[in-house]
């Protein structure tokens, strides 16, 4: 079997095609590289083809099926070394999966309804940029408010999501830049059986897999055609929540592909649970808070943005997960969690979790961070208890 079945990028299936057919130091020679940098590669595939179970100079040649890795194998040998028997164990493979999932809707979303660019506000302050952190949003979510304190259900989180935003819009100056910051959980169901991705907790949802896309993608929409016509340029970063892991991912392919046309409108698609935005001398984080704690994000910003550490003055981390605001003073770097105008669920409700809904704007200064803030309660959207 040729290791090119198992490459990922089109550079590993040149110089593995050339390897196969030259060795090494022939592929290094028609590449005009060093063949240290081949055999590099050919580890690095290899390493990928064995966990898919093909490992022939080890007796593994039982492939995995796609989605799939090699958790062990176990291999009985006869008196003269040769192998009589093997067992092969596999487990799913989540990264994998992510990948095919990522291909089934990019090639879905080729279909989507291009949006027409609109005409950009004529005044705008280039010196202030409006971040819209939306917390836990759990579109799909269902709750009786008998059982838990308030009703959420499909119909009530597009009116509650798209009715805040809207008043949040409305109450920012015209900044030049905008950025929406999907903190997470912006879905509730990871799947069709209605359960999160890594626990497999089953969960109370409202409607079908496919509605509760179609929701998510309309309110959405709504946010950003409310942001264009305040703002001149509006990026949307959809943050990877442990409730929606693969649908994020989902959600910011259809966006990409329906804004394409719309060069006032970026949308973020860095698969990373970290994500990050500079404005002169403001560095933002954003994560959902489930794979990092508060206190390893100052380090987790510094790691991964050095030269932005150095240039900016004013960082944050803006995270979810925990449903509640909270902040928190680390050496160069606040973190703060925000709250989320979704109900409580019938879980949430019987642990005694209790927090203010609410969704905010706020306003950062090029050279001074932050300066001001506006929040809209839950009790300000209209027709929503």
């Amino acid at each position: 079997m040729s290791l090119l079945e198992f490459c990922q990028t089109d550079r590993q299936r040149e110089v593995i095609s050339l390897y196969e057919e030259h060795g090494a130091s022939g592929a290094a020679k028609v590449l005009g590289i060093n063949d240290t940098n081949v055999r590099k590669t050919v580890r690095r595939v290899k390493g990928i083809a064995a966990k898919r179970g093909h490992a022939p100079e080890f007796d593994m040649t039982k492939k995995a099926p796609e989605g799939y890795a090699i958790r062990g194998t176990s291999t009985l040998y006869d008196a003269d070394g040769k192998a009589k028997l093997q067992w092969v164990k596999t487990k799913v493979d989540a990264d994998a999966q992510l990948a095919m999932m990522r291909e089934v809707v990019e090639v879905m979303a080729e279909d989507v309804v291009r949006v027409e660019p609109m005409d950009a506000p004529e005044h705008t302050d280039s010196d202030l940029m409006a971040v819209y952190p939306i917390g836990d949003a759990h579109i799909g979510q269902l709750s009786w408010g008998r059982e838990s304190g308030d009703d959420w259900d499909l119909h009530i989180a597009e009116q509650t999501l798209c009715g805040a935003f809207v008043r949040c819009v409305n109450t920012a100056p015209a900044c030049d830049e905008a950025v929406i910051i999907n903190l997470g959980d912006f879905y509730h169901r990871e799947n069709m059986e209605g359960t999160t991705q890594r626990s497999g907790h089953f969960l109370d949802t409202d409607g079908r897999f496919q509605k509760m896309a179609a929701v998510g993608v309309k309110i959405m929409r709504s946010m950003i055609a409310a942001a264009l016509e305040r703002h001149k340029r509006v990026r949307v970063i959809n943050v990877l929540g442990n409730h929606d892991e693969t649908a994020s991912i989902m959600l910011s392919v259809c966006l990409a592909n329906a804004y394409e046309n719309e060069p006032r409108v970026t949308i973020d698609d860095s698969p990373s649970v970290f994500n990050y935005v500079e404005f002169g001398k403001v560095l933002i984080g954003a994560h959902h808070g489930h794979t990092a704690k508060a206190e390893k994000l100052a380090g987790v910003m510094a790691a991964d943005m050095p030269e932005a550490w150095g240039r900016t003055k004013h960082r944050t981390w803006m995270t979810g997960h925990i449903h509640h605001a909270s902040t928190k003073e680390y050496p160069g770097v606040y973190v703060e969690s925000f709250a989320t105008l979704a109900a409580k669920d019938a879980y949430a409700a019987s642990g005694g979790w209790r927090s203010r809904r609410n969704t905010q704007c706020i306003v950062f200064h090029k050279e001074f961070g932050e300066v001001e803030r506006h929040t809209i309660d839950i009790s300000m959207i209209g027709g929503v208890k």
